[in-house]
């Protein structure tokens, strides 16, 4: 019998509403998922979806409006101020500028250093010097660099300087928000390569938000799909690439480039308008854009719910 695998991380009925003068936002409305510990689970969704913003929730730089997320089975939602802090060691962030995520005021030495100091992992400067050096190694930054500014270095070191920041307090479970969107193809991949290695060596467990399925496909076990604040789509990469269910997978799918020759699947091109996010209503929100819909769909509030083993779907029609 094959044992039962564990969950590091789970998000249960999240909502995050701001208050408009049209009304409320609904940036995340009841998203319901779990990570299991030491894989990659990949959030994915067009610009202004709600995955960032979820990201922050689960590290609670912003108060959910309800709903919880329990890590190690404790709800975070409950921490107090010292409780808080000790799970800010354990669930690291990076950001996806790399540049505005630092401060162009501390060397790379004081800024890998601080979270060292904060969560009193050192007792003195030579203590500290020489484990900044070590993290600096793991993030695959020079040594030479240890005492430059952020704005001396090119983007992708300063991703790195990022990533070995997030490493000092030798998480078990890091955000990754769009971390290779502002950086160069070549560079993407070496970073993605750094993930991947960084992940093996402190068995890491990776939340990658991204806005290309592409991306989230290499580095992926799983796939969340959201859109307008909802979780359309939940699987296996491989379900999700091969078989897509939902019509916006689909069409996320379809917009892969693929180097080949030969005809090339039909490319999904998405009209109609897209829903306010302001007080949407009861209705499926995708209905406005999905050429698969119905008449019932347009009174019909949907919810996640399991179609197959480990597929969950965002569908009345499914």
């Amino acid at each position: 019998m094959e044992k039962e695998r564990e969950k590091i991380l789970e998000v249960k009925d999240l909502k995050k509403y701001f208050k408009t003068g049209k009304g409320m936002l609904h940036a995340v409305d009841e998203i319901n998922f779990h990570v299991y510990k030491g894989e990659t689970l990949g959030l994915v969704g067009e610009s202004g979806c709600g995955k960032s913003t979820t990201g922050r929730l689960i590290l609670r730089l912003l108060d959910a409006t309800s709903g919880s997320v329990v890590f190690e089975g404790r709800d975070i939602q409950g921490f107090n101020r010292r409780a808080l802090k000790q799970y800010r060691k354990e669930c690291q962030m990076v950001f996806q500028d790399p540049f505005s995520s630092l401060d162009p005021r501390m060397s790379i030495m004081d800024i890998i250093g601080e979270p060292l100091e904060i969560h009193g992992l050192v007792s003195n400067r030579k203590e500290k010097e020489k484990k900044v050096k070590e993290l600096m190694d793991y993030g695959g930054v020079s040594r030479n660099y240890v005492n430059s500014y952020p704005h001396e270095l090119d983007g992708g070191r300063r991703q790195r300087v990022g990533i070995a920041r997030a490493l000092a307090v030798e998480p078990k479970l890091m955000v990754l928000d769009e971390p290779v969107s502002a950086l160069d193809v070549s560079m993407q991949a070496q970073i993605l390569n750094l993930f991947d290695d960084l992940q093996k060596e402190f068995d890491l467990t990776y939340i990658f938000i991204a806005h290309d399925l592409s991306v989230v496909e290499y580095v992926s076990d799983r796939i969340a799909v959201m859109y307008m604040g909802k979780i359309m789509e939940l699987s296996d990469y491989e379900a999700i690439i091969r078989r897509p269910s939902h019509p916006y997978t689909k069409a996320l799918v379809s917009a892969i480039p693929i180097p080949s020759l030969e005809k090339s699947e039909e490319r999904i091109i998405l009209e109609g308008d897209v829903p306010s996010p302001v007080e949407p209503g009861r209705f499926c929100r995708f209905y406005g854009r999905c050429r698969e819909r119905q008449e019932i769909c347009k009174d019909t509030e949907t919810h996640l719910r399991e179609v197959e083993p480990n597929r969950h779907v965002n569908c009345l029609l499914r």
